[in-house]
């Protein structure tokens, strides 16, 4: 397996908006390009080596998701890029060029809005950082929970938990009360409202398929004063997808994501800090797997 494989850098004749751990973003002037790459991220750090395929997975999980949830809540998508011709309707003619095939599957046209500074963390089920927490204060994020939960145990409602959301700095827990003073009231209900019934949904529909979504998070922008959904949606790498035919309660859970990546860097010896080790083969091939089979479980479709 070769870096040809793997798309890492997305340099495209255009003016670059913002550029993330594994998404690209150019300005089309009204609109925006999303490009997703297969750049895989661990402990906060890039690794050296993609995940074949990962950025097309990422991008169409989301896509699959946007269009399932628009009787929700409307979201940003004008285009996801599947031919790229498409990319005519929105580069003025003098700006056109010769389009890469990798961005088909792993771009979409988005709306340019006023992107709202709070992640929206909603948990269905104890795990993670809120089983640790819970442990110790019999709450999550500031939550107060029933005693007697069990790790990875279902949560009676679903738990609205935001943090900050900053382009270059880590992601800090907020209280509600903090969302209201950030956002207003009226605004901040809305944020929670939405994001809880974003994950009932998308955690009822996923467990028809044998996946359970145990916890996720979304971003919110303004369209105008219109409320809509951004960036990308309950995918692997937003969300802790497990699988129900192994899931027990009171133990750890096997992720559909990059665990195999983690737990390898976590045995390796690696301090987190950069530059990270290359990844073997077999540990790149393991996580693609993960990952393709997350989007073949949920959408019933092969990966194109």
């Amino acid at each position: 397996m070769t870096e040809k494989q793997v798309v890492l850098k997305t340099d495209l004749p255009l003016k670059r908006f913002i550029s993330g751990k594994v998404r690209d973003t150019y300005d089309l002037g009204e609109y925006l390009l999303i490009v997703v790459s297969d750049r895989i991220s661990a402990f906060d750090v890039v690794l050296p080596a993609g995940i074949p395929d990962k950025g097309r997975v990422l991008n169409l999980i989301s896509a699959f998701w946007f269009e399932k949830t628009r009787n929700i809540i409307p979201n940003h998508v004008v285009a996801v890029i599947e031919d790229v011709k498409q990319l005519d309707a929105f580069i003025p003619e003098k700006q056109r060029f010769d389009y890469p095939k990798y961005l088909e599957g792993r771009s979409m046209v988005v709306k340019k809005v006023k992107r709202l500074p709070v992640e929206c963390v909603v948990r269905g089920y104890l795990a993670g950082s809120g089983w640790a927490e819970y442990k110790k204060k019999q709450s999550v994020c500031g939550v107060p929970l029933p005693a007697g939960l069990r790790q990875s145990e279902i949560l009676a409602e679903p738990v609205f938990t935001p943090t900050t959301k900053g382009d270059n700095t880590h992601d800090l827990p907020m209280t509600y009360e903090e969302v209201e003073t950030a956002m207003g009231k009226d605004l901040a209900l809305k944020l929670k409202t939405m994001s809880i019934a974003l994950y009932a949904y998308a955690r009822d529909f996923a467990r028809h398929h044998g996946i359970i979504i145990a916890d996720t998070k979304f971003e919110f922008g303004l369209d105008g004063d219109k409320l809509i959904l951004i960036d990308e949606a309950l995918t692997p790498d937003s969300s802790r997808f497990w699988d129900e035919k192994l899931y027990k309660v009171g133990e750890p859970q096997d992720s559909y994501d990059k665990q195999p990546l983690r737990d390898w860097l976590e045995q390796s010896g690696w301090n987190k800090e950069p530059p990270a080790p290359a990844l073997p083969v077999e540990v790149i091939e393991s996580t693609r797997r993960r990952y393709v089979h997350a989007y073949e479980v949920l959408t019933s479709k092969k990966l194109p």
